[in-house]
Order: C-alpha cells, then structure tokens, then sequence
C-alpha cells in the first residue's frame, strides 16, 4: 500500500453554499457560550474540572480506561492498584499540562510547528509511547490499521518521512491565513493533521488539542475551554469514518467538515449548559458556606475545593490563603457534618482523610458517582 499523498491547502471543491445554515448555527453557538465564558470571575477556577474531563475523553478515544474520579483520587494521594491504570492517569495529566502550556506559549507567540513539537514531548512524558520520538516529527513511515497489522494490510499509509515537511509547512501557513469562515477552516486543519500523522504516536490527541487553541487564538472564545472530546467520542465510529474517508472519498471533505460543524454547534450547547450548572453550583454553594461557617475563609476554602473535588485534608494547608491547621480542619468538619462533603478515606496516623465533593463530581461526569 503506497503512502497517501494529500491536498495541498486551502481545498478547492468546498460545497460552501451546501454549509452555510451549519456555519450559522455553530458561530451562534459558539457566541452563546462564549457570553458565558465572558461573565465567568475566574472561569480558570471554576471549569478547572471540565479541561480535566476534556483530558480524560480525548485520551478515552484513544483507549486509555481511567475516569475523571480516578484523576483526582491520584492527585489526593490514592495510587491506583493496576499499574496500566497508573499509566493511563498519567497520560490524562500530560494531556491537561499539554494544554496549559499551550495557552501561555500563545501569549506571546502565534501557532507555530515548534509548538507542536514542544506539545508532543510533553503528552508522550514517562507513557507508553515514550520511546516513539517524543517532540519529533517522524523520519520513518507509519501507517494505521488493527495491532501487528503490516504495511500491506493497513487501512491508511500517512505521507512519506520525506515529504512531511512540505505539509505540514502548508498546514502551519493555512492556520494563519484569512479564510471565509473560520470554523470550516478548523475542520480543515483537524482533518489534515489527522491526514499527514505527523508523530509516531499521540497524533489523534495533538490533533484534537489543536482544536481550543485555535478558538482561542482566532479570538473566537475568550479562554481555549472548548470541551468536543465529549462529541466525538459518543460519536466515535462516525468521527473515525469520517476521517478515513478523507483519504479515499471524492465528497469526503464536505462530509466531514458537515460533520465538525454539526460537532461544534451542539457541543457549544451542552458546554453552556455544563457551565452555567456549574456556576449555580457554585453561586448556591457558596451561600452555604458563609452562612454554615461564618468565616472569612470561606470562599476561598470553596474555591480550592472547586479546583479539586477531590482532596487530602492536609493539602488545603499549602494553598496560598488558608488558615492555621485547626481552622481548617474545624471548617471541612461543618461542610462534612452539613453533607456537602464526603469522606472517600478516613485520617489515620499520619495518613490525612481524603474529602470529597460529590455534587460537582457527579455534575461533570454526568453520572451518580457518590
């Protein structure tokens, strides 16, 4: 099977007229949530659970099993019993490093393909893939297709080694060009990315993690919170046809960018929902808590706990902020008494107690987890 040779960008044969009511719903939707994104203090604090939960899916798509519980139970302290559990937490972790150091690299300095490769170190940091040239792109060819699968059998061949450069040189100067719509011009990025494979491995969550950061540099939402894992992941089997069909359908450029705008329009409409639940969530919260304590730490102890539902006792002592030891404990003891916390691991010795904020955990993981 010969390595597959793509379209130079921009594509000629767009069906712009056949887009046009799918451009409008997304843009209007992506206008709507970003209005809440824009009301949001400290959106930072507050979607803190949600870019973990986009680190959870995205990595979910590429098969890793472990949930957004079993992130933060890790970060309380609590190791995992599996050690492939352990290893696919820490690829979640990487993921959401990945992310913040995405949105402070573009501060200061547009999209460029040293980025990319800066973004590949660290996803494959100390995971399985680790020993598939980390922060490089390819210089042997790959291909894709079920494990032990050979050349000869695969579903698709990437581009050559030797003409990578040449796309994804196209692809770095298409990202900045000024196109008719920009949400068209994402499904194009997205799905020629996919195409070209530049990496060894960790390409399917680059590619996504593109995605926020391109929202957010084009200025289309304030922060790069933008949460289409979920989507594609509940649509797992249509995102990968679609995408493989890239390669081999005439039509297949209109059906997929159909696809990512459909993707974007009731993805933007769940995220606000999500996000405005939060934010009551928070707002009622947080009037419990001042009128429970009475304490000027209150909010402050609140939003600590926003930022990790899950927790030990004795971290809350290293956040900037916080009272002495004994008015920490004697607060998280009215909010446990109150039931608004839960105990997940009780104090023993030197081992601290490990608290639990169910109503926000079940909120983001949309399920009954406590």
């Amino acid at each position: 099977m010969q390595p597959y040779i793509p379209k130079k960008l921009p594509i000629a044969d767009v069906n712009w007229e056949g887009l046009i009511p799918l451009i409008g719903m997304a843009n209007r939707s992506l206008a709507y949530y970003d209005g809440i994104l824009q009301g949001i203090a400290n959106p930072s604090l507050l979607l803190s659970p949600l870019t973990t939960q986009e680190a959870v899916l995205s990595s979910k798509i590429e098969g890793t099993q472990a949930t957004l519980g079993d992130v933060w139970k890790f970060e309380a302290g609590e190791n995992p019993i599996a050690e492939e559990r352990r290893v696919d937490i820490q690829e979640i972790m990487n993921y959401r490093r990945a992310l913040h150091t995405a949105e402070k690299a573009l501060k200061s300095k547009p999209f460029h393909l040293n980025l990319l490769k800066d973004l590949h170190r660290i996803l494959l940091d100390s995971v399985r893939g680790m020993n598939k040239a980390p922060g490089e792109f390819r210089k042997i060819q790959n291909w894709i297709g079920k494990p032990g699968t050979p050349i000869e059998q695969a579903e698709y061949v990437p581009p050559a080694p030797n003409v990578l450069m040449q796309f994804l040189d196209n692809l770095e100067k298409y990202y900045h060009m000024d196109r008719p719509d920009q949400l068209v011009q994402l499904a194009v990025i997205h799905g020629q990315f996919e195409i070209i494979h530049p990496f060894l491995d960790g390409n399917g969550r680059l590619g996504r993690m593109i995605i926020p950061l391109f929202f957010h540099e084009k200025k289309i939402l304030s922060r790069p919170m933008f949460y289409l894992s979920k989507y594609f992941e509940e649509h797992r089997d249509e995102y990968y046809s679609r995408l493989k069909a890239l390669s081999k359908e005439e039509q297949g450029w209109n059906d997929w960018i159909t696809f990512f705008l459909r993707a974007v329009d009731e993805q933007a409409k769940e995220n606000a929902l999500t996000v405005r639940k939060i934010i009551n969530l928070y707002e009622n919260l947080k009037e419990r808590v001042i009128t429970l304590t009475h304490s000027q730490y209150a909010v402050p102890l609140l939003d600590q706990i926003f930022k990790q539902p899950i927790f030990q006792s004795s971290h809350l002592l290293e956040k900037k902020g916080m009272p002495s030891k004994p008015m920490v404990m004697t607060l998280l003891a009215k909010l446990r008494e109150a039931g608004i916390l839960k105990v997940l691991r009780e104090g023993s010795g030197r081992r601290a107690q490990i608290l639990a904020l169910p109503k926000l955990i079940n909120l983001t993981e949309e399920r009954k987890v406590f």
